[in-house]
């Protein structure tokens, strides 16, 4: 399903955080939203799964603007995996999963034979079904996100929205979760902070500084030297090395960032 945001404004009191934002994803795309800290990278995240309304402009999922649904029928189309998900940490780890159902049931409504199935692939597709009766709170930093994602994929969303989904986590457990959403085949919008992580792992990059969008396109044609000059403060520059990998290599030191 494609993602399209249209000239979003958000302003809190008198500050504009978004200033006419617009972007787009294609289906099954998986796009790197990039920026320095305060850009309005996590504004945009949370217009988008409807938690802050926008001032102006529209989000559109297919062609429905998503304001103009329901919250239960926003969620069966858009999942989120958040920095700071709140999660009982007594639950199990099939527990949690299952909760990605609770947009497609009713308030006293069990779980089906269709829940149950449709957990277990999350959990499989995820590699954690095999820790399904494990208990949350005892599982490592990468496998809780691997258990969020797939409470995420539970929810059957044409939109998966990640909020620094890496986070905390090591460098080996980084990749693999951003290579597992790449095989996941769901429209994905990914607020990635580490700028090497994002070049290897997304389809295209969208940039963010002082609430605006000031590059969007292929990796190697988002973060040029002066993207990453103008923008982050730094000499580097992007390239694909001969084993087709795309990486920032960095100068001797930072530069002092304009404004």
């Amino acid at each position: 399903m494609k993602l399209q945001v249209q000239q979003v404004c958000v302003s809190i009191g008198a500050t504009p955080i978004l200033r006419d934002v617009s972007m787009e994803v294609a289906p099954g795309e998986v796009v790197g939203l990039i920026g320095p800290n305060g850009s309005g990278k996590s504004t945009l995240l949370r217009t988008i799964y409807r938690s802050v309304r926008p001032a102006g402009g529209q989000v559109l999922l297919g062609e429905e603007d998503v304001w103009s649904l329901s919250a239960r029928a926003a969620a069966r189309r858009t999942a989120a995996v958040l920095q700071n998900s709140p999660t009982p940490p007594g639950l199990t780890v099939r527990e949690v999963a299952a909760l990605g159902r609770t947009p497609h049931k009713g308030v006293f409504a069990r779980e089906t034979t269709d829940d149950h199935d449709i957990v277990a692939d999350a959990l499989e597709r995820t590699g954690m079904l095999g820790h399904a009766d494990r208990i949350y709170g005892s599982l490592s930093g990468g496998e809780r996100q691997r258990v969020l994602l797939a409470r995420a994929l539970a929810q059957q969303p044409q939109l998966l929205v990640l909020d620094e989904p890496t986070n905390h986590l090591d460098i080996r457990a980084r990749f693999e979760l951003l290579e597992l959403v790449h095989t996941l085949a769901v429209t994905t919008l990914a607020v990635l902070h580490d700028l090497d992580l994002a070049v290897r792992s997304c389809d295209r990059l969208v940039v963010l500084d002082r609430g605006q969008v000031v590059a969007s396109g292929p990796v190697l044609e988002a973060l040029t030297p002066q993207v990453l000059s103008g923008v982050f403060g730094v000499t580097a520059e992007t390239e694909r090395h001969d084993d087709g990998v795309v990486r920032v290599t960095y100068g001797a030191r930072p530069l002092a960032r304009a404004g």
